[in-house]
């Protein structure tokens, strides 16, 4: 298909807002070799600082999920958007490890909660045959936060401090809210499938449905890997591989640039020959590079960043593919509720992560890391149950695929 150009601003607008998102909590795991000396923060302190985020965002979510169907999306974009501002704000603005926490905390109840709002705006504007197409477009976010945020915030804070990247993110994504505010249209077509059942009906009918809680199980393995192996990322990197501070931009930078090239061909890949077969695939790179990069020791810049880059690809195979399916499972009237109960679960399971990588970590005097290989033996493990929970999501799609609902465009903004 297609897209018109109101659908192309769409893309464009979600890919803003997620980079953003993204950035503010990414932008931590760079700084954690700042961070930690500069506050005292432990390794143990600094998961807990990292799984705040995800743990206040599952919360939000939760309590989102219920009401989540019942308004506008814009609207409720707008409202979750405004306070992830104010939280990245306070963020910026934290002068210790309590008040850093705490600030995270309130990030977390707001940003948390825009990737599924995010998610159920594509499935309400796009087709399932063009999902994945969409999901590639937008993941370009999470590479463009590693390609140009990470690195620009990393300047910035070796500048002015680690307080001033978190102020810039803000800054950026308050601009990004002016033009959703006055270009965006309500997305409300939704509405007209509710019933008349309160908010925390809906929520426990979308908790107990079996069809659903298969998605659920999936989606929290998913976040396994990543929120096991990013806290300690940069710290690792330093140490154990022996690649200098200063270069560490360079790694993200490069294995940014292989996600922005990649996630638009992996989407297109998933919709041609199917979401399944891409994830296996990505199932399979993930795995072989973490399992090796994990037990590695000093280890050349250019190795690193070729692993790096390779290990970025196979993630985003594996996470385009995963919400393009995850995206047919729930009906039109429960996708807002779906979506937030769905990233509500990643976040609680990113937590989770976060906060075991904490204790299984365990900080030399030289500053090295020991027992990070068992990481990869847990993320490597979750891979292996989550394909087997992709293969039933798929088969139940093949059997029974839910209707997709596409509002027509607007005429003036056809493509020609």
């Amino acid at each position: 298909m297609k897209f018109t150009r109101y659908q192309y601003f769409v893309i464009a607008l979600l890919v803003f807002v997620q980079f953003t998102v993204v950035l503010d909590f990414m932008i931590l795991s760079p700084l954690g070799a700042l961070l930690m000396p500069t506050l005292k923060i432990t390794p143990a302190q600094f998961g807990t600082v990292v799984s705040a985020y995800a743990f206040s965002a599952g919360a939000a979510g939760i309590l989102a999920a219920g009401f989540a169907d019942k308004f506008d999306r814009k609207r409720l974009l707008l409202f979750f958007y405004a306070g992830f501002v104010v939280g990245t704000v306070l963020c910026g603005l934290a002068t210790d490890y309590t008040f850093l926490l705490l600030a995270r905390i309130v990030t977390g109840l707001f940003g948390g909660v825009m990737g599924s709002i995010s998610m159920a705006i594509v499935a309400d504007l796009f087709p399932f045959e063009a999902r994945g197409r969409v999901m590639g477009l937008t993941m370009t976010a999470f590479a463009g936060a590693q390609v140009l945020g990470l690195p620009i915030g990393l300047y910035v804070s070796n500048h002015w401090g680690w307080h001033a990247p978190f102020m810039l993110i803000a800054g950026i994504a308050a601009l990004v809210g002016v033009v959703a505010v006055v270009k965006l249209q309500p997305i409300d077509e939704h509405l007209k499938k509710q019933s008349q059942q309160n908010a925390f009906a809906h929520l426990f009918k979308t908790v107990t449905l079996t069809r659903y809680q298969w998605a659920f199980a999936a989606t929290g393995l998913l976040a396994t890997g990543g929120f096991m192996l990013m806290p300690f990322g940069s710290a690792f990197t330093v140490h154990n591989l022996g690649i200098p501070l200063d270069q560490i931009p360079a790694v993200y930078m490069v294995s940014g640039a292989a996600s922005i090239v990649a996630g638009p061909v992996l989407g297109r890949i998933s919709d041609r020959f199917g979401k399944l077969r891409t994830f296996m695939l990505g199932s399979f790179i993930t795995t072989s590079i973490v399992l090796y990069y994990t037990r590695l020791g000093h280890t050349p810049l250019w190795l690193v960043m070729t692993l790096n880059a390779v290990m970025f690809v196979g993630i985003g195979a594996r996470m385009i593919s995963a919400q393009a399916l995850s995206s047919a499972i729930p009906a039109p009237s429960d996708r807002g509720a779906f979506m937030a109960i769905n990233s509500s679960l990643q976040q609680i399971a990113g937590g989770i992560a976060s906060w075991v990588a904490g204790l299984i970590v365990i900080e030399r005097p030289d500053g090295s890391l020991a027992r990070y290989e068992w990481l990869g033996y847990v993320v490597a493990t979750s891979v292996a149950i989550t394909i087997v929970l992709m293969s039933r999501l798929n088969r139940m799609v093949a059997a029974q695929p839910p209707p997709a609902q596409v509002p027509a465009p607007q005429p003036a903004l056809e493509s020609r």
